[in-house]
């Protein structure tokens, strides 16, 4: 009901509506009116009340509800269904749940705040100020063979790199999942996956992005290894619109994927964007550490290096970490 009363103060602009015009239109009381307005305005939305002329709605925050973001979207079916918390333990646990019992095919579970996130290799994603990051996760249906999946996490780290330029931030891509800004961690790309030998039940990607958070809101062991859009352009960006771009890019290189197997675009932006080729990196899995040269990557996303030895050995996500020589990326 909250929502439908949002949509209908946003409909009518700059003008008022009344509450008994509210209260006829959908069928309830001008008692349940008032009480929803004020839930509304306890969410950040600046509503206006004058007597006899009724609500206007005259500032909306930046939250990450469907309301603020699906006006925003151009897509088919990333995103159109919005699952919002407040706060929650994990999107991609939710959406793992919710994807179990059936829900649709590009349904986005986003949330404020995220209590207890992870990473790749089930690293701990440290939690974050509510409304100042962005955690979301989006289920995903392919007819694809399970061994295609770890591309769907570079089409979303393509995704991230094209929305963050359209802010006019060029950002870098640590192969395979983490978004690098000015040599520090600014956000990162999760994919998991449901499936069988030869046959998905769903796939979940996870994102989190460090938007509008300040060093200090940091905790110290990480500050000088992770950043956000806000440390680095000294300004507050707008979430919802930055959630609505991921969304947009990423439809539109996953499309491709799913309809004739083409993941070229998202490549080649991953390609470009990659802070790793041409530098040397130490792989690293459970068992050892090995150093080799970045050079490329191969027409299904693996990392082409060359080890020490001389030998050419094309790397699978899997359960390997790629660092820098000396520290996390360089």
């Amino acid at each position: 009901m909250k929502d439908k009363i949002l949509h209908l103060l946003k409909k009518n602009g700059d003008g008022f509506i009344s509450g008994q015009f509210i209260s006829e239109k959908l069928g309830v009381t001008r008692a349940a009116v008032w009480k929803y307005i004020n839930i509304l305005k306890s969410e950040g939305y600046l509503i206006e009340s004058v007597s006899r002329k009724g609500y206007k709605l005259k500032v909306c925050p930046d939250i990450l509800n469907k309301e603020e973001i699906d006006p925003k979207l151009n897509t088919g079916f990333i995103g159109r269904n919005i699952v919002y918390f407040d706060s929650i333990d994990s999107t991609n646990t939710k959406a793992k749940e919710l994807a179990l019992n059936g829900a649709s095919d590009g349904t986005l579970v986003i949330s404020e705040e995220q209590t207890m996130g992870r990473g790749r290799l089930g690293r701990t994603w440290t939690c974050l100020p509510k409304y100042k990051g962005i955690f979301m996760s989006v289920i995903l249906r392919p007819e694809l063979e399970p061994a295609e999946v770890p591309k769907i996490t570079q089409i979303g780290a393509a995704a991230l790199v094209l929305a963050f330029k359209s802010l006019k931030i060029d950002t870098y891509i640590k192969w395979p999942n983490d978004i690098i800004l000015n040599n520090k961690k600014l956000c990162g790309v999760l994919t998991e996956m449901s499936g069988e030998l030869n046959k998905i039940n769903y796939v979940v990607m996870g994102i989190g992005i460090n938007a509008n958070i300040s060093y200090y809101e940091f905790p110290e062991e990480i500050r000088s290894k992770a950043t956000s859009l806000l440390i680095e352009t000294n300004k507050e960006i707008v979430r919802k619109d930055l959630v609505a771009c991921v969304l947009n890019n990423f439809e539109k290189m996953y499309s491709k994927f799913i309809l004739n197997g083409d993941i070229s675009e998202a490549l080649d932006v991953c390609m470009k964007s990659s802070i790793l080729i041409g530098k040397k990196v130490r792989i690293i899995n459970a068992k050892h550490e090995r150093i080799g040269e970045v050079l490329g990557l191969d027409k299904g996303g693996e990392l082409i290096v060359k080890m020490e030895d001389g030998n050419v050995e094309k790397i699978v996500s899997g359960e390997i970490s790629i660092r820098g020589l000396n520290g996390y990326v360089s």
